[in-house]
């Protein structure tokens, strides 16, 4: 059932500024990219329009009654909904379907009042392909000529006035980065959208060369608009909202007309862009030579160069990963001392009792053990967003185009890989931009494996314990560049897994790789910034969640035991020591034994059997398990066993001084050997735990079948490299 809100759909091309244009319009904080594919899913935010404008300033003639009936009510708001970008309204991926499952059917609840197409003004041509589509579905219409600085570049003037009179609707000039032009354009979606504009002529009516067909489909299905009876034609067989029924009956339509889609589809192409041509250079100047910037084409020399390319972008993954580790060093240090002395000042201010206990040893002591990490989440995401923003990506997706086919993907899976170092969630939903079923899917398996930000506390974390904070070469800081062979070493297991994949799914379809060059841009250092904020933000709070609940459940876990275990292990404790052992090894052993004997202990220890070729313990086992809730909850497990466990007496110490500290019971030496340490890191690089990823992936895929493949693989994966990491190193 339709809302009775007004709504506005925000239509363009792939890169056309679109989510840039939503968050000036919404004051929301959407992610925005230069590279085409960034929304594949509808976003919605309120548009305000600022007053109720007197006079209506609309382009002449038009020639055609409207098949819309006046908007009862002027609004002062709108919902504005943000769709993936199309090329056309003949989608070629799942993420365009999502467009015309809208467009085609006036019931969806986001069926628009009226629709903004958002217009490259340096590809004007192409860009008006899609809008004359959408003007001739019948829908109010308003054009926003966007990138008019890139078109200024190009030596390329455009007189909006004359596409105005030209198209009979309203083009407004926009710049969607900086704002400018967006209340014009609100006064003109206001006024298309509640005056009832009469629409205007087809731009090409398909009743021109088919209009038996188009009638008896209008009749059949209570449409008004030859162009969208057109589209339930061609596009019946993808329409969700259709039944079985209805495709049979159009089915019928097209075979008693003798209809062929891919004619027609030819034929209305062509036709467009004959009648584009002429209007196009009535509107655009060119002042000069038209081409792209020169630094772009000197840039895209070095970028996209066969093998200067895959040195660059070499270089750019070992500048981010040693800035990760050298630069947020500082405020890592700062944040792990804050941590301990807040845990210690609240330690010895609160009452001592079970309350203290829980809030400083298991509430404080998880959370504490991710905050630190805060630094390293932000400088990652704001650089992987620079990267984003300047254009960049778009010259990785190219170069590696040719590298993926070689393992069953396409140029475009690079954008899920890359993203999933921040995120495999929305990394995988980018998969959507993928037009190509087969490499969709190998793409979403595999994508788990690129290290993700919730990794990288428990990678720094254990490359401090075991690796060196050296330099190398002069400049390379040796824990940075074992840092990058992590993240490499997880897409070489991308990669690989994906050739393995291939040989067993077949290919059902051939594959291209089509992509528009979109031009160097300085980033927006605010929304960079915005972007790094929500980050993190999203980091501490999802991971937060999870921490507390998990934290306090781990906490009576270890705290208590069954019926008097735990008072017995103290017993024994205190039996075997010595008289000349000091107070705090002690109250040390103590702390041990009764952690062993808990619930939690007794958990661990029926878990480790299982882990202990890897050389792990059964405090590393309760972690393990704990973090198949999320992975970042590792870190914050173990400072919640070791809080628990350690000497009661000590200062608060961190999480690194606890893991340095712990001894192995069975050999007397450090738990954390270069071993245990590399076992574990090669664990974490493989292992997909996540449960965010695998309902996203059922949710993708329709079904439990590839999520659990994913799962049952990378875990396999993880448990042999692990092993074969420790039985090397021990």
């Amino acid at each position: 059932m339709r809302s009775t809100s007004y709504k506005i759909a925000l239509i363009g091309n792939p890169n056309s500024g679109k989510s840039s244009l939503f968050n000036q319009l919404t004051g929301l904080r959407q992610k925005t990219g230069n590279f085409p594919g960034v929304t594949v899913d509808k976003k919605s935010g309120i548009m305000r329009f600022a007053s109720i404008p007197e006079a209506v300033a609309v382009p002449t003639e038009p020639e055609i009654t409207t098949d819309r009936p006046p908007s009862p009510v002027t609004p002062s708001e709108a919902i504005l909904i943000d769709l993936p970008g199309i090329y056309s309204i003949y989608p070629k991926s799942r993420d365009e379907q999502v467009v015309m499952d809208i467009l085609a059917n006036p019931r969806h609840p986001d069926y628009p009042d009226a629709v903004i197409v958002v217009a490259d003004a340096s590809n004007l041509q192409r860009n008006l392909l899609l809008f004359t589509e959408i003007a001739d579905l019948g829908l109010p219409t308003v054009l926003a000529l966007n990138m008019l600085d890139v078109a200024d570049s190009m030596n390329l003037r455009v007189n909006a006035v004359q596409l105005a009179m030209q198209l009979h609707v309203p083009v407004v000039k926009i710049n969607a980065r900086t704002g400018e032009g967006t209340e014009l354009l609100r006064d003109a979606v206001q006024r298309a959208s509640t005056i009832s504009l009469p629409q205007s002529a087809y731009f090409m009516d398909p009743s021109e060369e088919h209009e038996a067909l188009i009638e008896e489909t209008k009749k059949a299905f209570g449409l008004e608009n030859n162009y969208l009876a057109m589209q339930y034609v061609c596009q019946h067989e993808a329409f969700t909202f259709l039944d079985p029924s209805q495709r049979t009956q159009l089915d019928n339509l097209v075979a008693s007309h003798g209809f062929d889609k891919t004619d027609f589809l030819a034929y209305e192409t062509i036709t467009r862009y004959e009648r584009l041509r002429p209007l196009v250079q009535k509107a655009v100047t060119i002042v000069g030579e038209s081409d792209q910037p020169a630094w772009t084409r000197r840039l895209d020399k070095i970028l996209l160069h066969p093998f200067w390319g895959y040195v660059a972008f070499l270089g750019v993954l070992l500048v981010i990963f040693q800035a990760v580790f050298a630069w947020a060093q500082y405020p890592m240090d700062w944040l792990d001392l804050a941590t301990a002395q807040a845990i210690e000042w609240t330690k010895n201010t609160l009452p001592a009792g079970v309350l203290n206990d829980l809030l400083t040893d298991g509430l404080m002591a998880g959370i504490g053990g991710v905050i630190i990490f805060i630094p390293q989440i932000a400088f990652l995401f704001g650089l992987v967003g620079l990267l984003e923003e300047s254009g960049y990506m778009a010259r990785v997706m190219v170069i590696m185009d040719k590298l993926m086919r070689k393992f069953g993907l396409n140029g475009r899976s690079v954008v899920p890989l890359i993203s999933g170092v921040a995120c495999a969630v929305p990394a995988i939903m980018t998969t959507r931009s993928i037009n190509n079923a087969y490499e969709r899917l190998l793409t979403i398996l595999v994508t788990p494996l690129m290290s993700c930000s919730a990794r990288l506390p428990i990678y720094t974390i254990l490359i401090a314990l075991v690796v060196p904070d050296e330099t190398v070469l002069g400049v390379l800081n040796l824990q940075g560049l074992v840092l990058l062979g992590l993240y490499l070493l997880g897409l070489v297991g991308a990669l690989a897994s994906a050739w393995l994949f291939s040989l067993f799914i077949p290919r059902r379809e051939p594959s291209y790789f089509i992509l528009e060059m979109p031009t160097y841009k300085l980033p927006r250092w605010s929304h960079l910034g915005i972007m790094m904020f929500d980050s993190v933000k999203s980091f501490v709070l999802e991971a937060g969640k999870i921490i507390i609940a998990i934290s306090i459940v781990l906490w009576v876990l270890a705290s208590y035991g069954p019926g008097d275990s735990m008072e017995q292990a103290s017993e024994q404790a205190l039996s075997s020591l010595t008289e000349n052992v000091s107070p705090e090894a002690r109250e040390a052993t103590v702390a041990s034994a009764r952690l062993e004997s808990s619930y939690a202990g007794h958990f661990g220890r029926f878990i480790e059997p299982a882990i202990r070729p890897l050389g792990y313990d059964w405090k590393i086992g309760i972690a393990l398990i704990t973090s198949f809730a999320a992975r970042e909850v590792f870190v914050g497990t173990m400072s919640t066993i070791y809080s628990i466990g350690g000497d009661a007496s000590e200062d608060a110490v961190t999480i690194r001084q606890r893991l340095q500290k712990e001894r192995n019971p069975r050999t007397g030496g450090p738990m954390y050997t270069p071993a245990v340490s590399f076992s574990l890191l090669m664990f974490y690089v493989f292992a997909m735990m996540c449960m965010s990823t695998l309902a996203v992936v059922y949710r993708e895929t329709h079904g439990w079948k590839w999520p659990l493949v994913q799962l049952f693989y990378t875990m396999g994966l993880a448990y042999l490299s692990a092993w074969i990491t420790y039985q090397l190193l021990s």
